[in-house]
């Protein structure tokens, strides 16, 4: 998206029929955690109240937007969406399996290692899951993963 996903998806709201008085675009925002609390604060200053809010990401960042959002705007209730979509049709969509994988590892690494950095909530994840993402990783999958995070906590 090179003009930025805020812009982006303005135009595919209008596109879909919704009045552009009231769409409100926050350009600045680099990751999820910026795009939670700037569109927090663009909200405020509009003068809109929240109590819910549903979050769109990619399939396997659900947990990582749903525990960043709940972190930084505990007040709110969150529901997260995706396009439905298996394994096999997500790589055809994007024509690149390992690129996938790698994308897959550093969103798990993320929810593993923020919540001791104060960037998300706690969430549970199951063993195997974790011994899957250790293995992927000595495998090589870690063009995604953040520096000096790579185990859990």
């Amino acid at each position: 998206m090179p003009r930025g996903e805020a812009v982006h998806y303005r135009e595919r709201a209008l596109q879909l029929g919704i009045p552009g008085s009231v769409v409100l675009v926050e350009p600045r925002a680099r990751n999820t955690g910026q795009n939670i609390t700037f569109a927090r604060e663009l909200l405020e200053e509009s003068g809109v109240t929240i109590s819910s809010v549903l979050l769109i990401s990619k399939p396997y960042e659900e947990r990582r937007a749903y525990a960043t959002a709940q972190k930084l705007w505990p007040s709110v209730e969150f529901v997260c969406a995706s396009a439905e979509k298996g394994f096999e049709e997500y790589v055809e969509s994007i024509q690149d399996a390992y690129l996938v994988i790698d994308m897959m590892v550093g969103a798990l690494q993320r929810l593993l290692v923020y919540p001791a950095r104060g960037m998300m909530i706690f969430q549970e994840v199951p063993t195997e899951i974790v011994v899957a993402y250790e293995r992927l990783c000595r495998t090589g999958f870690t063009s995604r993963l953040i520096p000096s995070g790579r185990k859990q906590g």
